[in-house]
C-alpha cells in the first residue's frame, strides 16, 4: 500500500540504509521497477541525497531509515531539508504498536523527536490509514513553505493486509498569485526608490521562475543580489547580477544593501546569513523600505516589519511581475551599474599564500564546465572561494547545506549524477567535511555514479579555527587534523584518487579524472594560512591582537 501510494504520486527513488523494521516495504519495491531502491552507507547520506533529489527534480524526495539510530541519523538530512524549505519524506521503521512505550529494542518516540524539525511528525497506528497518511504527507510536504514531513511505521502495521481504496492523490501545491493592488503598490514604491535592491532566496523556484527574474530585472535594470547557497537563481553573467549576500558577502555589497532606499526580498526570510547577522537590515524595522514577498504568512513580521508584506506564490509573483511592462524613467541606473562593477570587481582572486591557488582553480572551473554542470558543497571556509570566483549559469546547478552541515557535498552529488547522468557534477569538500560523508563513495561505485570530490585539504578545521584567531588569538584548540591519503583512500573504493600540491597541476589531473569514468577524488593540499579568500590565517590573529 505504502508503495504503490509513492508511486501514484511519482516517486521514482527511495535513499535507503536497509532496516528489519521495514522489511516489508523492501520486499514490496523489489516489485516496483518504477521506484528505484538506492541503498546508501549512511542515514544521513541517505537523507542528504533525497533532499538533494528534491531539489533537482521540483518533487518530495525520499528516504527510509530504521528507527532509533537510523532516525537520529537521518536528522542531519530532515533539519536541512527544514532549512532549505525543500519538500522531503522521511519514513522511520517503528517498534510494533503493542510494545510502543516499553523502551523496546531501539524505540524512539519519533513524533517527539522530529516535532521540532518537520513540519509534521506523525505514527501511523492502523494499517487501513497508511494510504491517507502517506498523502497527507506529500500534500504537507509540498504546500505554502515547503518543508520535511516524518512519519513512523510500525512494523506491525507494514505487516498487515487490509482492503481500503487508493486515497485520492495530493493535488500540485496551491500557492496565491499576488493580488493586482499589492502588485501596483509595488510598483508604486518601486517607482519612488532612486537605490533599490532586490535580495531573492528561499524554495519553490524553477528554471521557468529564474528566467522571469531575469526579464523583470533586466527590463527595469534592477540589481539582484542572492541570499545564502542560492547562486544559481540568476544567470551570473546578467548586467543585474551583483553577487550573494550570504556568509562572506562583499564588503561592496554589503554596503549597498546599508544605502539602499528600497530592498524587495523575494522568497528568502532574510535570515542571519542573508543579513550579516541582522546588522545589514535592522530588526524589527530596518531602515531601508521593505517589500517581503513570502508564500509563509509566519515569515512574514516575524523578524523584520516590511513596508509592504505579500503572503503570495514565488513563481506565480514573479511570473507576473515580468508580464508587467517596464517602468518608466528608472533613475537607479546608474546605482545598478555601480553595483554590477563591484561585483565584476571580486572576479579576479588576489594572489594566495601557498603552492596551491584555490582562487585559480576555481576560476579553471569556471571556464572549463559547461552551464549545466552541478557543484555540491558541504560547510567550511573553503565554500567561499567557490562562491565567490565560479560563476552559475543555470537554475539547478548548485547544492549547498543551508542548515550549515558539513558532509553535504558527496551525497548530494551522488544524488545529483543519479538523476542526471550526463552532466558533470563535482562536489567541493573540506578536509573535515569529507570525511563526515566519504563514504558514499561506496555508493557512487556502486551505481556507477562518476561524481569529482574534490577535498580542499588543510590539514584543519578552518572555519572553527578562524573564529577561535579572531576570539583567542594564537590559543588553536582542537581544531588540527591528521588526515589519511585520501587519494589512496578514493582507490580502496575502486575510485580514481590523485593528490594536487601545485596550481598547475589541477587541469590535467581534473581531466583525468573526467576520463576515468569512475567516481574520483582529488585531494588539493593547502596551505593552511589561505584561510579566506581575503585574508591569511596570520593576518586574521594579527588583527584580533590589534583590537
Amino acid at each position: 500500500m505504502l508503495v504503490d501510494q509513492l508511486r501514484r504520486h511519482g516517486v521514482d527513488a527511495i535513499f535507503t540504509v536497509p532496516g528489519e523494521a521495514f522489511l516489508p516495504v523492501l520486499d514490496a519495491l523489489y516489485d516496483e521497477p518504477r521506484i528505484r531502491t538506492v541503498s546508501c552507507r549512511h542515514e544521513a547520506g541517505a537523507t542528504i541525497m533525497a533532499e538533494a533529489h528534491a531539489r533537482l527534480r521540483g518533487e518530495p524526495g525520499v528516504a527510509l531509515v530504521a528507527r532509533g539510530p537510523g532516525a537520529t541519523h537521518a536528522s542531519v538530512g530532515v533539519h536541512n531539508a527544514a532549512e532549505s524549505s525543500t519538500p522531503l519524506l522521511l519514513f522511520v521503521g517503528q517498534v510494533p504498536t503493542g510494545q510502543r512505550g516499553w523502551g523496546a529494542f531501539q524505540e524512539v518516540d519519533i513524533e517527539a523527536m522530529f516535532a521540532p524539525l518537520a513540519k509534521w511528525a506523525v505514527e501511523v497506528e492502523h494499517p487501513e490509514h497508511l494510504s491517507e497518511v502517506t498523502a497527507r504527507a506529500m500534500r504537507v510536504a509540498r504546500d505554502g513553505r515547503a518543508g520535511p514531513v516524518v512519519v513512523s511505521l510500525p512494523e506491525d502495521v507494514l505487516a498487515a493486509n487490509v482492503s481500503v481504496p487508493d486515497a485520492p492523490v495530493a493535488p500540485p501545491p496551491g500557492r496565491p498569485p499576488a493580488s493586482p493592488g499589492e502588485l501596483a503598490e509595488m510598483r508604486s514604491l518601486l517607482a519612488g526608490s532612486k537605490r533599490p535592491l532586490v535580495i531573492v532566496g528561499g524554495g519553490a523556484w524553477d528554471a521557468n521562475t529564474s528566467r522571469a527574474l531575469i526579464s523583470w530585472a533586466e527590463r527595469n535594470h534592477l540589481p539582484v543580489a542572492v541570499s545564502f547557497r542560492r547562486q544559481d537563481f540568476l544567470d551570473n553573467r546578467s548586467p543585474c547580477y551583483v553577487g550573494h549576500s550570504g556568509v562572506g558577502v562583499m564588503a561592496t555589497l554589503a554596503d549597498r544593501i546599508l544605502q539602499a532606499d528600497l530592498i524587495i526580498a523575494i522568497g528568502t526570510r532574510l535570515a542571519d546569513t542573508a543579513t550579516r547577522g541582522y546588522t545589514l537590515l535592522e530588526p524589527p524595522n530596518p531602515g531601508q523600505a521593505l517589500i517581503h514577498i513570502h508564500v509563509d504568512p509566519d515569515e512574514l513580521g516575524r523578524v523584520y516589519k516590511p513596508t509592504l508584506g505579500i503572503c503570495a506564490g514565488i513563481p506565480e509573483t514573479v511570473a507576473a511581475l515580468s508580464a508587467a511592462p517596464p517602468l518608466p524613467g528608472q533613475p537607479w541606473r546608474a546605482w545598478a551599474a555601480g553595483a554590477r562593477a563591484d561585483y565584476e570587481a571580486t572576479l579576479a582572486p588576489p594572489p594566495a599564500p601557498g603552492a596551491v591557488d584555490l582562487g585559480k582553480v576555481m576560476t579553471y572551473l569556471d571556464s572549463r564546465l559547461p552551464a549545466e554542470a552541478i557543484l555540491t558543497s558541504g560547510a567550511g571556509n573553503y565554500t567561499l572561494w567557490p562562491q565567490r570566483y565560479y560563476r552559475f549559469i543555470r537554475y539547478g546547478t548548485q547544492l549547498g547545506p543551508q542548515s550549515g552541515a558539513m558532509g553535504y557535498a558527496v551525497p548530494a552529488a551522488v544524488a545529483a549524477k543519479l538523476y542526471h547522468p550526463d552532466v558533470p557534477v563535482v562536489a567541493i569538500s573540506g578536509d573535515g567535511d569529507f570525511l563526515m560523508t566519504g563514504q558514499e563513495l561506496a555508493t557512487a561505485v556502486e551505481y556507477d555514479t562518476p561524481i569529482i570530490v574534490l577535498v580542499v585539504n588543510n590539514g584543519m578545521l578552518a572555519t572553527i579555527r578562524m573564529h577561535q584567531e579572531r576570539t583567542f588569538p594564537g590559543r588553536p584548540s582542537g581544531t588540527d587534523l591528521d588526515n589519511p591519503d585520501f587519494a589512496a583512500y578514493a582507490r580502496a573504493f575502486g575510485a580514481f584518487g590523485a593528490t594536487i600540491e601545485r596550481t598547475q597541476d589541477f587541469p590535467p589531473a581534473f581531466e583525468k579524472a573526467l576520463d576515468a569514468r569512475v567516481p574520483a577524488v582529488l585531494d588539493i593540499l593547502v596551505d593552511a594560512e589561505a584561510i579566506l579568500p581575503h585574508a591569511t590565517l596570520t593576518e586574521v590573529r594579527r588583527q584580533a591582537q590589534a583590537d
